[in-house]
């Protein structure tokens, strides 16, 4: 039999520990009558919608590119905001949470995460900006 000395430290590939969960919500009056709730661990991302059916779509945090936050006028008075996660995932390039409470704690930690999570792999994302025959004629000249 084994001592249990807390949770095991997570490793790049799994989740890790849930670190923040929240349920999309109604934009008047702040109310959790959806069926979209939203997971933040260390490592990922993870998106459930449905009620009969279900989906759920998970996201590395090392493919987080960019964090945005929206808040709407009505938003603002009933403390809600969008968070719109730009990826590199292959199934979802853009991701929302939308109608959450403390979205920007919620868009801070995602983009802290996504960046420790790339020191963490050793990814590094590189941006092609211009074209390739843009870059061979400057080369030339």
């Amino acid at each position: 039999m084994s001592k249990n000395n807390g949770p095991a430290p997570a490793s790049p590939h799994s989740k890790g520990n849930l670190v923040y969960e929240e349920q999309s919500r109604w934009t008047f009056f702040g109310l959790p009558f959806t069926f979209t709730k939203y997971l933040l661990y260390d490592n990922d991302l993870q998106i459930r919608r449905g009620f009969l059916n279900t989906s759920e779509n998970d996201t590395y945090m090392y493919r987080i590119i960019d964090v945005q936050l929206k808040q709407s006028l009505v938003q603002k008075m009933f403390g809600l905001g969008t968070i719109i996660c730009y990826t590199s995932d292959a199934t979802d390039k853009t991701l929302v949470l939308k109608n959450i409470r403390h979205a920007r704690e919620v868009k801070d930690f995602i983009y802290t995460a996504s960046e420790e999570a790339k020191m963490r792999r050793r990814t590094v994302n590189m941006q092609n900006i211009g074209d390739y025959d843009d870059m061979a004629d400057a080369i030339e000249e």
